[in-house]
């Protein structure tokens, strides 16, 4: 069964006396552990469509299913449930909480989401264990501000992963991963440790 199937999605914006069309009946699945790259030229609805696979927007029309759930038309209060339980979001600018060490940054999400359950040991575990996976595990002290720019964003790729989300969107943040790192990144996402 699809982690994420949709299907015709449109989005419309009326823009005063004009209809900018942004998707135009876009239909596909994604199958767990798959990853997908979502490309095309500025302007040909790549942002849109990330916005409503990640409930951050919600279509015109067509459905979209995630975990066997159709969110197409969910409350904003349904949305930001399914935002903090299912999706996140690794974004060029980081995201990070500045005066935070990268161990608690990892740790955070687990922290947010109540339902992990987890005692403060395992989530320091968990969140060092993910840290190791990306070659940051001797930089878990570190402030945001004394890690470069590929050290944020594996960190912050982790923290989302920490969750235990189905889905997490990179945007436009995976073209600039090092590519000494790529494997190691899209290792861990497909998997969850223990």
């Amino acid at each position: 069964m699809p982690v994420i199937s949709v299907r015709d999605l449109t989005r419309v914006y009326h823009m005063g006396d004009h209809e900018v069309r942004a998707l135009r009946g876009v239909s596909l699945d994604i199958e767990p552990g798959e990853f997908v790259s979502v490309t095309g030229p500025s302007g040909s609805g790549k942002s849109t469509f990330m916005h409503i696979i990640g409930a951050l927007d919600k279509p015109s029309s067509g459905s979209y299913v995630l975990d066997g759930k159709d969110v197409s038309q969910l409350s904003k209060d349904d949305l930001a449930g399914v935002r903090n339980q299912k999706i996140g979001f690794v974004f060029q600018g980081f995201n990070l909480l500045t005066r935070t060490t990268a161990l608690d940054n990892v740790e955070l999400p687990l922290l947010y989401n109540g339902k992990s359950g987890l005692r403060a040991a395992d989530r320091h575990k968990r969140a060092m264990a993910s840290l190791e996976i990306v070659g940051l595990g001797d930089r878990f002290h570190h402030m945001p501000n004394q890690l470069s720019g590929g050290q944020q964003q594996r960190k912050e790729a982790m923290a989302k992963r920490r969750v235990g989300l189905g889905f997490t969107g990179l945007g436009d943040a995976l073209a600039m991963l090092k590519l000494r790192y790529d494997t190691d990144v899209a290792r861990a996402m497909a998997a969850r440790i223990s």
